[in-house]
């Protein structure tokens, strides 16, 4: 039920999923069965496919208040959805809704790994190489502490290695300057921290303008600043094409030309399209868990429930326990 036009793009996108990978993937559709099941009824395949209605006839609102609605609504396709994963019957839980609510209930539900401090979101940056970085934390923790930004950096590390399959993946830190003594007292004493920890390979202090060239498989920062720059890079597959487009009217390009231009910016800006990737992971609770934009169309739920099952096949969380009790 999650998501500006629910459940229609959901269940569309689970279904699509379905499709791509019907030996493998079994999805549980969980929202007011009447609702789910009207929709499951547009497809004449259906049936032939794994999806399993779950009812939950409860549904959290984006504009509400997280933890409130959390503790008010047990029956909501958040919670049970998070439940499933806690009494084993899901490996991954997968939503375009709240994202407060979301990981409120993960953290109530599925709780903390052993010894991270905080969980995070990431995102996935594009850049000229076409190697996106991990870039972290992009919200969940807008004040943090140095020792954070070490977790994430280590968190991050392994995501990029399990799913990404980058062999000894490198770590930067987002700062104002690439000098060891730039930036405010959060990200010097990072700085130093990072560059102590053993199995972490800290290249250093990287830059804003540094952001679209391949510069590390994860950069860390606190969530204020990352989500500053999810949400630039967001803008960027939207605004400029724009720009370009009202550049070629200016220049009174023929229609063959102006189809033509319009096809390689689409191409060129595909990677900053957050339907690419369908979803984020959240890092750090004891199950995987993505969330996706509220905006999200079906092609875009599509993504995120395979990038969930790959994040299941590859037990990142697991990974992530290992490396945190080891």
């Amino acid at each position: 039920m999650g998501g500006d036009q629910a459940p229609a793009v959901v269940v569309e996108g689970a279904v699509a999923a379905c499709r791509r990978e019907p030996d493998d993937l079994d999805v549980l559709l969980f929202g007011p069965e009447a609702r789910l099941r009207e929709e499951l009824g547009r497809y004449e395949d259906a049936p032939a496919l794994k999806l399993t209605v779950v009812d939950a006839p409860e549904v959290i609102g984006m504009a509400e208040a997280p933890t409130a609605a959390v503790k008010s609504k047990p029956r909501s396709s958040i919670h049970l959805g998070l439940r499933a994963i806690k009494e084993g019957r899901a490996d991954a839980f997968v939503s375009a809704g709240n994202t407060g609510a979301v990981m409120a209930a993960a953290l109530f539900i599925l709780g903390r790994l052993p010894n991270v401090a905080r969980p995070t979101l990431l995102t996935l940056y594009p850049n000229l190489e076409r190697k996106p970085a991990v870039v972290l934390d992009v919200g969940s923790n807008v004040d943090c502490k140095p020792e954070h930004l070490v977790q994430f950096a280590q968190m991050g590390a392994i995501y990029a290695e399990r799913t990404l399959h980058r062999e000894h993946p490198t770590v930067a830190l987002l700062n104002i300057g690439e000098e060891p003594g730039k930036g405010n007292e959060q990200a010097k004493a990072a700085y130093k921290l990072l560059a102590e920890t053993p199995g972490l390979r800290f290249r250093g202090n990287i830059e804003g303008r540094d952001l679209l060239t391949y510069t590390a498989d994860v950069i860390v920062c606190d969530g204020f600043v990352g989500n500053i720059i999810l949400k630039l890079g967001e803008s960027v597959a939207s605004v400029l094409p724009k720009l370009i487009g009202g550049e070629m009217q200016r220049q009174k390009l023929a229609p063959e030309e102006q189809a033509l231009v319009a096809r390689v910016v689409r191409g060129a800006f595909r990677s900053f399209d957050y339907e690419e990737f369908g979803g984020v992971p959240l890092l750090g609770v004891a199950g995987n868990v993505l969330v996706g934009h509220g905006g999200s169309s079906a092609r875009a739920v599509k993504r995120m429930v395979l990038a969930g099952a790959e994040a299941a096949r590859e037990d990142v969380a697991g990974f992530i326990a290992a490396a945190f009790t080891g």
